[in-house]
C-alpha cells in the first residue's frame, strides 16, 4: 500500500507500508496515527476533550467515583457493598469482554499464564483444612480474580496510544482531585472532613492516636482520607498524582491546562506530607527517578532538565506549603528519612514483618495456611468460631502471598510481576515512535511504584493492584501492535 501524505512544505512525500495488516485498515483513528508517526505530524493532545467515553476510560473514573461513596454522610451503614463495588466493576468488565468481544485479543500478555497458575492454586486451596470457610475462601479467590483479571480485558477496549495518554489525563484528573480534598481536609477539617470515617478510626484511643497528628496551635489534625473513609487513605493518590502532573506539564498543551496539570501535581506531594506517610513520598521520589532514567536512556535531554527541575521544586515548595497548613510536625517526621539510617528506618516499621514471613511463616505453612486467615475478606466474610483457623496478620504483600498460597503462591505470583517489568523494558527499548518509547516508560515508572509498595503494604489485595493490572493490560493493548509495525 502507498499513500502520499501533504508535506508542510508544499512537496510530496511517499510512504510505503508492507507490513500494515489489513484489520488495522478498518479503523480511522488508526490509520491516521500510523501515517501521523511516519511524516512526523504533531496531533496535539490539546483538542482533546476529557470526557469519559468507552468502559476503560468509564472503568478508571469509577475507582475514584465508587469509593467517594463513602464520603456521603451515613453512608458507613452500606460500606461493604460500596466496597465490593469498586472490585465487582473489574469482574464486569470481564464478563463484557468475554461475551460481548468474543475473548478476543491478539497477542496474550506475558503474565497471563502465571495469572491463570496462581488462581488455579488458589482454587485447590479452598480444600485446605485451614481455611476458614468455603463463603470466605471463594471470597478470596474472587479477590484476586478480580484485581488481575483487567490485564485480560484492558486490551480490547484500548487498543491505539492516543487512547493509552487520554486514560493517564483522566487518571491525573481523578487523582489530582482526590488529593486537593485531601489538602483541604487539613485547612478546613470542618468543611471537608467526612462526617464518618472508618472503623479503623473510629475505635480505640491507640487508632487514633495512629490516625491523627499534631498540628499548628497543638490542634489535633487527622491524616486526610481524601475521597475516601480511612484515614491517611489520600496518600496512594497523591503518588499519582504527583509523577503525572508533571508529565503532563511539560506536553504541548495550552499553557492554562499545563498550569493546572503543575497544580494537581503540587496537591499530590502536600497530600503525601499532610498524611506522614514516609512510605509514600520515597515511593513517590522512585517513581520520578524512573521516569527520569527512562528519559536519559532515551536521550531526552531537554525534556529530562525540565521534568528534573520541576521535580526538585515541587518537593521543596510542597513541604513548606504542607508546613504552613499541617505544623512542623511535617517536617520533623520527613527529616528523619535523612537523619536516620534507611535500612533501620524500613527495618523498624516494615522490616521486622518481611523477615518474620520469610524466617517463620515459610516454615510452619510452606504451601499455605488456608485462605481467608487475614484481611478484609475474613473480616466480611469469615467464620470466627472456626476456631482451627484463627485470625492471621499481613501487612506486606509477600507474608499475604505465603499465607494464602506457601511457596507457590509467591512464586506465581512474582513471575506474573517480573514477566510484566520485562515486557514493559521491552516496550521503552523496543517502540520505534519516540512518543510511543516515553508514554511506555510513564506507566511504567507508576507500576514500579506499586512494586515497591508490595514491601511496606499490600497493594495486591486492594485497588492499587487493580490498578496496576489495569494499566498493564491498557499498555499492552495500545502498544504491543506497534513492535509489529
Amino acid at each position: 500500500m502507498t499513500y502520499m501524505p501533504p508535506d508542510p512544505l508544499g512537496r510530496q512525500r511517499v510512504v510505503a507500508w508492507r507490513d500494515v495488516e489489513v484489520g488495522d485498515m478498518s479503523d480511522p483513528a488508526e490509520i491516521r496515527e500510523i501515517f501521523d508517526d511516519a511524516i512526523g505530524i504533531d496531533d496535539s493532545l490539546d483538542r482533546e476533550s476529557l470526557m469519559p467515553t468507552g468502559l476503560a476510560e468509564w472503568f478508571v473514573v469509577a475507582q475514584t467515583l465508587i469509593p467517594a461513596l463513602l464520603y456521603v454522610p451515613g453512608a458507613q451503614s452500606f460500606r461493604l457493598p460500596i466496597r465490593i463495588a469498586s472490585y465487582t466493576i473489574a469482574l464486569v468488565g470481564f464478563v463484557a469482554w468475554w461475551f460481548k468481544r468474543g475473548a478476543h485479543r491478539s497477542v496474550p500478555h506475558p503474565s497471563e499464564r502465571w495469572l491463570l497458575l496462581a488462581v488455579a492454586y488458589l482454587a485447590v486451596m479452598l480444600f485446605h483444612p485451614l481455611t476458614n470457610g468455603l463463603l470466605a475462601g471463594v471470597a478470596q479467590v474472587m479477590l484476586y480474580v478480580a484485581i488481575f483479571c483487567a490485564v485480560f480485558w484492558a486490551p480490547a477496549y484500548v487498543e491505539r496510544p492516543r487512547q493509552l495518554v487520554r486514560i493517564l489525563a483522566i487518571l491525573l484528573i481523578c487523582n489530582g482531585l482526590n488529593s486537593v480534598v485531601g489538602v483541604l481536609q487539613v485547612y478546613d477539617p470542618d468543611r471537608w472532613m467526612p462526617r464518618e470515617l472508618s472503623f479503623v478510626y473510629s475505635g480505640s484511643r491507640m487508632a487514633m492516636d495512629i490516625a491523627t497528628y499534631i498540628g499548628p496551635d497543638g490542634r489535633r489534625i487527622v491524616r486526610p482520607p481524601g475521597l475516601f473513609d480511612t484515614p491517611g487513605a489520600v496518600c496512594g493518590a497523591g503518588t499519582v498524582a504527583a509523577l503525572l502532573g508533571l508529565v503532563f506539564a511539560l506536553e504541548r498543551f495550552a499553557w492554562w491546562k499545563r498550569l493546572g496539570a503543575l497544580a494537581l501535581s503540587l496537591a499530590g506531594i502536600s497530600a503525601i506530607y499532610l498524611s506522614h506517610v514516609r512510605a509514600s513520598l520515597v515511593v513517590t521520589l522512585g517513581m520520578m527517578a524512573v521516569y527520569a532514567a527512562t528519559l536519559a536512556v532515551q536521550g531526552e535531554r531537554k525534556r529530562l532538565t525540565a521534568f528534573a527541575g520541576l521535580a526538585g521544586a515541587l518537593v521543596v515548595v510542597g513541604l513548606m506549603g504542607s508546613v504552613v497548613v499541617g505544623g512542623p510536625s511535617i517536617q520533623e517526621r520527613f527529616s528523619t528519612l535523612l537523619q536516620d539510617d534507611p535500612g533501620s528506618i524500613y527495618y523498624s516499621s516494615r522490616g521486622q514483618q518481611l523477615a518474620t514471613g520469610f524466617n517463620e511463616l515459610l516454615d510452619q505453612y510452606p504451601f499455605g495456611a488456608g485462605l481467608a486467615r487475614w484481611g478484609m475478606m475474613r473480616g466480611y466474610f469469615g467464620d470466627p468460631s472456626n476456631l482451627d483457623s484463627t485470625a492471621l496478620w499481613a501487612e506486606v504483600q509477600p507474608n499475604a502471598w505465603m499465607l494464602d498460597g506457601g511457596i507457590f503462591l509467591l512464586g506465581l505470583y512474582s513471575a506474573a510481576l517480573l514477566s510484566a517489568a520485562f515486557f514493559e523494558w521491552r516496550l521503552i527499548s523496543k517502540l520505534f515512535n519516540r512518543e510511543d518509547r516515553m508514554w511506555a516508560a510513564v506507566v511504567t515508572a507508576v507500576n514500579i511504584g506499586t512494586l515497591a509498595l508490595v514491601f511496606t503494604f499490600v497493594p495486591f489485595a486492594t485497588q492499587v493492584g487493580l490498578q496496576y493490572w489495569f494499566l498493564e493490560g491498557a499498555l499492552h493493548g495500545a502498544m504491543v501492535h506497534r513492535l509489529r509495525k
